[in-house]
């Protein structure tokens, strides 16, 4: 099904509206949901609206939380989301890193008590809008097993770097550090598909294809799959980001991180509190003129993408260029939606008294 992103966008500001958010907060919200689904990142858009819903059902998260600076020097700042929205706690942060970067240079906030933060891409996007190169990360429920390991201690910690260009769109590398999110095996399970070999494990670190191994113990893998293919360095990568997040700001960590589904409920000897992001902002100015910088950042652009090719009706694709494709159609056409994501919402206009969603 198709629907129109304006009609999206009230629909999910109203669900928004509907569990207490205040209309900045339910509008925000929205924004950064529909922004993944724009951007074709479906399974991290509208999709994950029930998630939230469950877990305001559950009282863990706070609709109108008291987001605030609870330490910080020139460049530096912790945030606590009071349990907020990971959708509104993220973007009050990474305003925070802009006002400290226009003023110092760079700005860099760790945040803790927060929740699922949407796309990391959205709030990194926030620092190329004023001209400075933007980071956003944040740890997510253990799915993940590290190598060697067949436990789950680690989330899929995307990472994300954003950059602005000249004449052309931004360089925007936004990665899971895990082979796959958690968002493309909820994917295949609605459509009823297997995922690539190396995606999994089930719970005796034997490789498999069923996208519903991690409801019988499975766990997925870090980017590599295996060390012979560079699991560790998947490994290393989502340590960081852990570490950045939580350990930096006090929040939980490994396995204590909160998980996102409403029917597990957090682990009872929490290290911390909620999940945790780190949202980073630096000035271009502050190494080299701004102009200069995109200048050569388009040339780097242009010489990626004139490269020669195994195949030459692939080209080099540049980080952010398919995104930024599926925004353009999808602006113009529809966002498509599977029928089971539709019937979800369904069921919650029907919950909340709100008009369901009608096709383009």
């Amino acid at each position: 099904m198709l629907i129109s992103p304006s009609t999206l966008r009230t629909f999910t500001e109203n669900i928004f509206k509907a569990i207490g958010c205040s209309h900045e907060h339910a509008v925000l919200a929205a924004d950064v949901l529909l922004k993944s689904d724009l951007r074709g990142i479906d399974s991290h858009g509208v999709a994950r609206l029930s998630g939230y819903v469950r877990l305001w059902e559950k009282k863990r998260i706070n609709p109108t939380p008291n987001i605030r600076i609870v330490h910080e020097t020139p460049t530096t700042a912790t945030v606590d989301g009071d349990a907020g929205l990971g959708l509104v706690v993220a973007p009050f942060a990474m305003e925070v890193a802009i006002k400290k970067a226009e003023l110092y240079g760079s700005g860099w906030i760790s945040v803790r008590n927060s929740n699922h933060f949407g796309i990391a891409g959205y709030h990194a996007l926030m620092a190329v809008e004023k001209d400075m190169i933007g980071f956003a990360m944040t740890n997510a429920s253990p799915l993940v097993a590290p190598t060697f390991s067949s436990e789950r201690l680690l989330g899929t910690n995307p990472m994300c770097y954003a950059f602005p260009a000249g004449k052309y769109p931004p360089v925007i590398v936004d990665i899971a550090t895990s082979a796959a999110a958690n968002g493309k095996l909820e994917i295949a399970q609605r459509l009823g598909m297997q995922v690539p070999e190396g995606w999994i494990q089930d719970k005796e670190g034997n490789y498999t294809t069923d996208p519903h191994a991690l409801k019988t113990g499975g766990s997925l893998l870090p980017l590599g799959s295996d060390r012979d293919h560079g699991s560790h360095k998947g490994f290393g990568l989502s340590a960081t980001v852990d570490i950045l997040s939580a350990v930096l700001s006090g929040a939980n960590y490994g396995p204590w991180v909160p998980p996102f589904v409403a029917f597990l409920d957090p682990p009872n000897d929490p290290v911390g509190a909620g999940i945790g992001h780190f949202l980073g902002a630096m000035r271009v100015d502050g190494f080299r003129p701004v102009n200069e910088f995109k200048n050569h950042l388009d040339n780097w652009i242009e010489r990626f993408k004139s490269s020669a090719t195994v195949d030459p009706d692939q080209k080099v694709i540049i980080p952010g260029e398919p995104e930024l494709e599926a925004e353009a159609d999808r602006i113009a056409n529809g966002i498509p939606l599977v029928d089971a994501v539709v019937e979800d919402l369904n069921k919650l206009a029907e919950r909340f008294e709100i008009s369901e969603l009608p096709r383009v």
